[in-house]
């Protein structure tokens, strides 16, 4: 038996009697007796949400390994955690520290998402990456079959899933309060980088402390510039995946779980400002077209808008609400449901006086211990998180799906199953790209 096989059995077999469980929606992480039950951590990006998502494992765990393409940043964390073996290369460090390794966290740009997690899975090791989960629709897809079929915990970084107050509107939206809900309606306040700009001059001189061609991975080959890293990156098609990618999978999250919305019959955007194979748009208004779903075919069909770079909802939907910078309204038969939370976790049924009187349905989902702890939860062999990817890769789906019908200029029909667009081929292009040599998923 292998010394990966070993470690993991035994973290499962010491967890088995409750070294981690919930009772009562709390989190009893019992006290490791062996410096083996405790999970060793690697982690991919230390930078930016890579510092919380590694502070997060260096709490629960060891942190053993740590990998960033920035010296600087590799440095800081270095100096927290100076028993962390440093990495620039996440490659080399999933290799070289394949024996010692039971869980990754992949913190980097969205482009590199897929690649460092689909390698990490097929070496048997568990995954937390932030959200979006991948830079394109096909390797969300691959993130979901590799974690199944590797038998991994995973988990993706869209906290606001753990938030009560999430869980709680999924339980009303799923209790029928709203009648029929046809209609969805999300905005944003991104974008909040460079958009609609061509790209950028080059002889910019690369910085000594940072790994250009690592930074690059999969992408194809573009000189630096600072108008990439340390920030600006996500605006950019060869790394990001613009405003969808930034907040949907916080943002839609709340109603594509309680309402099944994934795998929509077409897609299709107006944008202004984008520059095809540069930057993303300036705004954008997508819409989403859903079938009947869920089990019997219960849900009605469903037309989901989502705007950004200005774009709102009429302001009629909300009622005499507010309307925030960001939000969410649903329109039902019965009542609306509005929140002006990013995460989902504080809503309204409106008109408020229909629903004076609402009482809450019986509690029917597991309340969170944290966010982080229940992929700690689930690598112990308790129960998944409740953005595994299962969940998480079906919801990025989803919101990717917008990219495409960006960048397509049409109205898209589409086949989930075949994974094609039945109406437009030539889109088909759109849903996944060539890795450059030495970057595989």
């Amino acid at each position: 038996m292998s010394q990966r096989s070993t470690r993991r059995e035994f973290i499962k077999q010491s967890s088995a009697l409750g070294a981690a469980f919930w009772v009562g929606g709390q989190s009893l992480l019992a006290a490791e007796k062996s410096p083996m039950e405790k999970l060793n951590f690697a982690s991919v990006g230390v930078g930016g949400k890579g510092s919380s998502d590694s502070a997060s494992a260096a709490k629960h765990g060891n942190l053993i390994a740590i990998c960033d393409i920035d010296d600087k940043r590799l440095m800081k964390a270095a100096a927290r955690y100076p028993k962390a073996k440093k990495f620039n290369d996440y490659r080399e460090m999933l290799t070289e520290m394949d024996g010692k390794i039971d869980a990754v966290t992949v913190s980097t740009p969205d482009h590199s998402h897929a690649p460092a997690s689909v390698m990490a899975m097929k070496k048997g090791k568990h995954c937390f990456t932030q959200k979006p989960l991948t830079w394109s629709v096909s390797e969300a897809r691959v993130m979901r079959e590799t974690a199944n079929e590797h038998g991994v915990a995973t988990q993706m970084g869209n906290q606001g899933t753990a938030k009560n107050g999430f869980r709680e509107a999924v339980e009303v939206i799923r209790s029928g309060v709203l009648g029929n809900v046809r209609e969805a309606h999300v905005w944003t306040n991104r974008p909040v980088w460079g958009k609609g700009v061509d790209r950028p001059p080059e002889g910019e001189p690369v910085p000594k402390h940072i790994h250009w061609d690592l930074f690059l991975g999969p992408a194809p080959y573009r000189e630096f510039s600072t108008l990439y890293h340390p920030f600006e990156w996500r605006g950019w098609l060869d790394f990001g995946t613009g405003a969808l990618g930034d907040m949907a999978c916080h943002t839609m999250n709340m109603h594509v779980m309680a309402l099944d919305l994934y795998d929509p019959e077409s897609i299709v955007a107006e944008q202004e400002g984008m520059i095809e194979n540069e930057t993303y748009p300036k705004s954008t208004k997508i819409t989403y077209q859903f079938g009947e779903r869920g089990e019997g075919k219960k849900l009605c069909p469903l037309k989901l808008t989502w705007y950004d770079g200005g774009n709102k909802p009429p302001e009629e939907l909300l009622m005499g609400e507010k309307m925030k910078s960001s939000g969410v309204v649903l329109v039902g038969d019965e009542g609306n449901l509005y929140t002006p939370d990013d995460y989902g976790a504080e809503y309204v049924l409106l008109p408020r006086d229909k629903f004076s009187d609402f009482k809450k349905p019986e509690q029917s989902l597991p309340r969170s211990p944290g966010h982080f702890e229940e992929f700690v939860v689930a690598c112990k062999g308790g129960d998944p998180a409740m953005s595994n990817f299962n969940y998480a890769s079906r919801l990025t789906e989803t919101t990717l799906l917008g990219n495409v019908a960006i960048r397509a200029g049409k109205k898209l029909e589409w086949d989930a199953k075949k994974m094609e667009f039945t109406n437009a081929p030539e889109a088909n292009k759109f849903l996944s790209r060539d890795y450059r040599d030495g970057w595989t998923l």
